[in-house]
């Protein structure tokens, strides 16, 4: 996969992009990642201005459009072919473990980092997506482009070592993880449950999914309103309400 990123700030990627999966990733030629600080491309030669006021007032600073379309222009040339660009805006599109999935299939990403009070509104003729983290304001863009870079990248073959590692993350399957546990079997009289260390896969896979929903119930149950539960699934959430009004 090709990743570019227009930042105005690059210096704010060199640790997360070369540290860590990402850093590995680039040494295995899984990735291809470059940040351009787009700056240089303004047509103000003495200030390298990228940014003005709005016109009709009002507080704060736009980026102006003619800076990246002038960098889009050279990317387009020096990295050639289809690429989804990804604009970070409050007013995208909600960013999801589903999200990254879809952006994993592509073959070449490109994100434009904003910074200041906004876009001039004609920049979004660039883009082909607009994507937010949450409802909460960030200072700019550089922030929500490593989570999106971190999150989308782990899901590419052969990253990470184990490629169903990624498949049994939190939210990969619409539900949370379920717990688990590592050596020693009793800390401090804290004990491992003992179907983990029964050998009995099928018992442990039944008992992954049960905490799993049981998690998921407690936490987060306006994920399971968005499920599409099967059989096993929901006789098993039925027995888990059902234990917990017994403790109440």
């Amino acid at each position: 996969m090709k990743i570019d990123v227009l930042s105005l700030f690059p210096g704010m990627f060199d640790g997360v992009l070369n540290e860590s999966i990402i850093g590995k990733a680039q040494e295995r030629d899984l990735l291809d990642i470059q940040v351009t600080d787009f700056r240089p491309y303004s047509d103000d030669v003495k200030h390298h201005t990228v940014d003005d006021y709005p016109y009709g007032g009002g507080e704060g600073m736009l980026l102006k459009p003619q800076p990246l379309f002038a960098a889009m222009a050279d990317l387009d040339q020096k990295r050639p072919g289809p690429k989804r660009v990804i604009l970070l805006d409050p007013a995208g599109t909600p960013f999801t473990q589903s999200v990254a999935q879809d952006l994993s299939k592509s073959d070449h990403l490109v994100f434009i980092c904003g910074h200041y009070e906004g876009y001039d509104e004609r920049i979004r003729e660039l883009v082909t997506d607009e994507i937010s983290l949450g409802d909460y304001v960030l200072t700019g863009g550089e922030l929500g482009a490593m989570v999106i870079i971190d999150t989308t990248v782990r899901l590419l073959p052969g990253v990470l070592g184990n490629d169903q590692s990624a498949a049994n993350d939190s939210f990969a399957t619409g539900l949370l993880e379920y717990p688990q546990y590592t050596r020693p079997a009793d800390f401090e009289g804290r004990k491992v449950p003992d179907v983990l260390i029964s050998g009995n896969h099928q018992k442990i896979d039944q008992w992954r999914l049960k905490q799993a929903i049981k998690r998921t119930y407690l936490r987060r149950p306006d994920l399971l309103d968005k499920m599409k539960l099967t059989r096993e699934q929901q006789d098993l959430l039925w027995e888990i309400q059902d234990e917990l009004k017994g403790i109440d």
